[in-house]
């Protein structure tokens, strides 16, 4: 197990710093029974910085990451809060997560999709007018090379959940299209499968 901690714009000192690797070290020996990268940044929070934010980052085998945050204005509440929803989160999905790690070490390369994943500067996206033909588009700010697993929708739930992203694209192993999962403004998960549409667009016209 590797652990990385630092601070953003805020120094760490020993004693912070040795709280977290204990408190990660026995989360790790809890719940993890295989390689993992642990990340924890504190970071300073609010008009006149009164408030830490401790962002901690679980990388689990292949490409499967616990994200979780806690905000309070004492760095070490902060990291407590944020360590006990990473934990309540592996709780949640231990016994799901140590299979979906073995059939991910297993898929082999041609089921894995690569995709480019851009970010767009959203000045550019507002004052825009409307796609010229000389082949410009918005302006692209980031970039990163990322990997479409092919898995269930449960388990792509599952992924999204535990890295607390908002929309997750996947393969889908019973049909082998790729699908979305998102979380909508009331809560629940919505999920897009084209293969699907398909299927009701044939029978409506049937």
């Amino acid at each position: 197990m590797e652990i990385n901690i630092h601070g953003k714009q805020m120094d760490v000192g020993d004693a912070l710093r040795n709280h977290a690797t204990e408190k990660l070290t026995d989360l790790s020996h809890k719940f993890f029974n295989h390689t993992t990268y642990i990340t924890v940044t504190f970071s300073r929070e609010g008009h006149g910085h009164p408030l830490t934010r401790a962002h901690i980052l679980i990388q689990l085998g292949k490409n499967i990451m616990v994200v979780a945050d806690g905000v309070e204005a004492d760095p070490y509440v902060a990291f407590d809060s944020a360590l006990a929803k990473a934990g309540k989160q592996l709780r949640r999905y231990k016994n799901r997560l140590r299979d979906h790690h073995e059939r991910l070490e297993q898929t082999p390369e041609s089921e894995i999709v690569r995709a480019r994943d851009y970010v767009l500067a959203m000045d550019e996206i507002e004052h825009s007018e409307e796609p010229s033909n000389d082949g410009e588009g918005p302006i692209v700010i980031a970039e990163m090379s990322v990997e479409i697993q092919t898995m269930s929708v449960s388990d792509a739930v599952m992924r999204m959940d535990l890295s607390d992203q908002p929309l997750l694209m996947f393969r889908n192993a019973s049909n082998d299209s790729l699908n979305v999962v998102y979380r909508r403004a009331d809560g629940n998960v919505g999920w897009i499968d084209p293969e699907n549409i398909a299927v009701a667009k044939k029978r409506k016209t049937a």
